[in-house]
């Protein structure tokens, strides 16, 4: 079954490290997807841009809305995420706590299902 791993950090977290410690991060967090590529686990991955650099798109009565980040009311952003494939979600859950995310951001687990499923 498929789950993605998504890594919600606080806004701004990223502006606390310098350059060289924000390449470490990056880096421990690219060994452990090629931790999970190795189990044979991991379907993908990414790093995503800070919240400045994104656009909330909303179609309301036919008109389009586009809103520019940084976005006021937003406490913690999706930084990131590994979309992997394994049988149970107890073992995506174990895989989550191996993230090395999880000691500075919360790492969610979801499962992978259409829309309609309550």
């Amino acid at each position: 079954m498929s789950y993605m791993l998504l890594i919600q950090e606080p806004v701004g977290q990223r502006a606390t490290r310098s350059e060289a410690e924000g390449r470490a991060v990056y880096d421990e967090m690219l060994r452990f997807g090629e931790a999970l590529r190795d189990e044979g686990v991991l379907l993908g991955g990414q790093s995503l841009a800070p919240l400045s650099r994104a656009t909330r798109v909303r179609v309301e009565a036919g008109q389009t809305r586009a809103v520019d980040g940084p976005f006021a009311e937003a406490k913690e952003m999706i930084g990131g995420f590994f979309h992997v494939d394994v049988a149970t979600h107890d073992e995506a859950v174990a895989l989550a706590a191996r993230c090395p995310a999880a000691a500075w951001a919360t790492v969610e687990v979801r499962a992978l299902a259409p829309c309609y499923e309550a």
